[in-house]
């Protein structure tokens, strides 16, 4: 029960570190919608959405041990942003650096303070959290942010909204590629 709670709260904070960060850079490039609505913040409260953070992640952490869940996205207007050509590249860009560089100060952390096995096996648990999470919203398949990133560079060759379905592809893709990339990289930063 403990487990899943703390399995819970890191995937949470480390989402509403990354909703903040979409919304700190739609800010810093002139758009003020995300703040108007108070999604500039780190108040979790403000980022959740009640059955993609909380009724469908915690009836699977509770039922069958794995996460799947959702933050509300970040609202912004491209027509506010300065940079015209890349703002939407870059907003899309901030919310998985957040998650990297989480997980670089939690491994740097976890590799070179003197630490307990337990607070060890803690840090790294969160580092190998936020590889995943950082990867996963890469990938270029709509809605994450990987395929804003790849409309902003070639904006002739949209992706298609395929719905639920791109949900599944996503999830394949993250089981075969992202996963074990995620902990080779965490086994890597932590020094295992």
């Amino acid at each position: 029960m403990e487990e899943i709670i703390f399995v819970y709260l890191v995937i949470i904070l480390s989402a509403v570190f990354h909703e903040y960060a979409h919304a700190f850079m739609a800010y810093s490039l002139g758009d003020n919608t995300a703040k108007n609505m108070g999604r500039l913040t780190l108040n979790p409260i403000a980022h959740m959405d009640i059955f993609g953070t909380v009724l469908l992640p915690l009836f699977l952490l509770f039922t069958g041990g794995m996460f799947l869940g959702y933050a509300k996205p970040v609202p912004y207007n491209p027509y506010n942003l300065r940079d015209q050509k890349y703002g939407e590249a870059k907003i899309a860009l901030a919310g998985p650096a957040s998650n990297f560089l989480i997980a670089l100060i939690f491994g740097l952390s976890a590799r070179f303070l003197p630490l307990s096995l337990e607070f060890f096996s803690l840090l790294t648990f969160v580092t190998l959290i936020n590889f995943i999470l950082c990867f996963f919203n890469l990938i270029p398949i709509p809605p994450l942010d990987g395929s804003k990133l790849l409309r902003a560079f070639f904006p002739n060759n949209p992706l298609p909204e395929m719905g639920i379905f791109n949900i599944f592809i996503a999830l394949m893709i993250a089981l075969i590629l992202v996963f074990p990339f995620s902990r080779i990289l965490t086994a890597f930063l932590v020094g295992l």
